[in-house]
């Protein structure tokens, strides 16, 4: 089985979302923000499509400014939905406006949705799938373990092997900043 590592060097999309993002920690709401709605909308997708699309969804959904997605009523809807350049499903438009609320009510008790990554920073998988299902809507176990590999809360968005690896570890993800602390 090849690993986003092999295959990601040197690809026009891949390559620099690799290089660059995949594992780095993330401490802007808006950028979480936006990784969440990108990996809803690769569910049952390709990863290829979703960075492809990219720019199209940020200018969809505002840059993915919270407070303004929050506020989408029923034409943002119509024209997300008729917008070629994103992925027009109605379930992840739906999930997408629903859950830039829920980011509102989780910045109101934590300060930020960074603030409430952390205060349940760390849980396993499992618990964080519960978490987010919990929480929010369309995020399954891949979605989930993929938007914190890709923030830096899940380790093993890279091989040990990676030279990205150690640039993510000086970066101090909250992963391995919880494994220094405790080993």
């Amino acid at each position: 089985m090849s690993h986003y590592c092999d295959l990601a060097p040197g690809h026009p999309f891949h390559g620099p979302y690799h290089d660059e993002e995949y594992g780095f920690p993330v401490v802007d709401d808006q950028a979480l923000f936006e990784r969440l709605v990108l990996e809803i909308n690769q569910a049952g997708l390709s990863w290829l499509t979703v960075l492809k699309k990219r720019e199209a969804f940020r200018h969809a959904f505002d840059d993915f400014h919270i407070d303004r997605i929050a506020e989408y009523g029923e034409d943002d809807r119509q024209r997300l939905l008729a917008d070629a350049g994103i992925i027009r499903n109605r379930l992840k438009v739906n999930a997408v406006i629903h859950n830039a609320g829920i980011v509102q009510s989780l910045r109101r008790e934590h300060g930020s949705f960074k603030g409430w990554l952390d205060h349940h920073h760390p849980l396993s998988h499992a618990d964080w799938v519960k978490l987010f299902r919990k929480t929010f809507r369309f995020t399954g176990p891949e979605i989930v373990g993929e938007f914190l590999m890709s923030t830096g809360y899940l380790p093993g968005a890279h091989h040990e092997a990676c030279p990205v690896q150690e640039h993510i570890l000086v970066a101090g993800p909250p992963w391995a900043t919880v494994a220094s602390s405790t080993g």
